[in-house]
C-alpha cells in the first residue's frame, strides 16, 4: 500500500479531469480524492497497490483529451487507510 499526492497544473479544470481520475481510480481499486484548487490546479490523493497508484500518477501527467497539463508535483505520504474515491 502506497500513497501519493499530486498537484496538476495547466488547463485542468472544466475538462472532466477529476471525474476521469475518479473512474480510473475506482477501476483499479485505488482510494482517495480529487479536488479543484482556487489557483486553477487539480489536487488528488491516491492510496492503493503500488502499480495501480503509479498508473494514476502517469495518467495525471497527460490528463483527459481536453486537458493541457503543464506541470505535475508528486509527493509521497504515509497511507491513512482511505476507502472509496471522492470528488471534493
Amino acid at each position: 500500500m502506497i500513497r501519493r499526492r499530486v498537484v496538476v497544473r495547466g488547463r485542468v479544470q472544466g475538462v472532466f479531469f477529476r471525474d476521469t481520475v475518479r473512474r480510473r481510480a475506482e477501476s483499479r481499486g485505488v482510494a482517495g480524492w480529487a479536488r479543484n484548487r482556487e489557483d486553477g490546479a487539480v489536487e488528488a490523493v491516491f492510496e492503493g497497490e503500488g502499480r495501480a497508484v503509479d498508473a494514476l500518477v502517469r495518467f495525471c501527467r497527460e490528463g483527459p483529451a481536453r486537458a493541457d497539463v503543464s506541470d505535475v508535483d508528486v509527493s509521497e505520504e504515509d497511507p491513512e487507510g482511505l476507502s472509496g474515491f471522492a470528488i471534493r
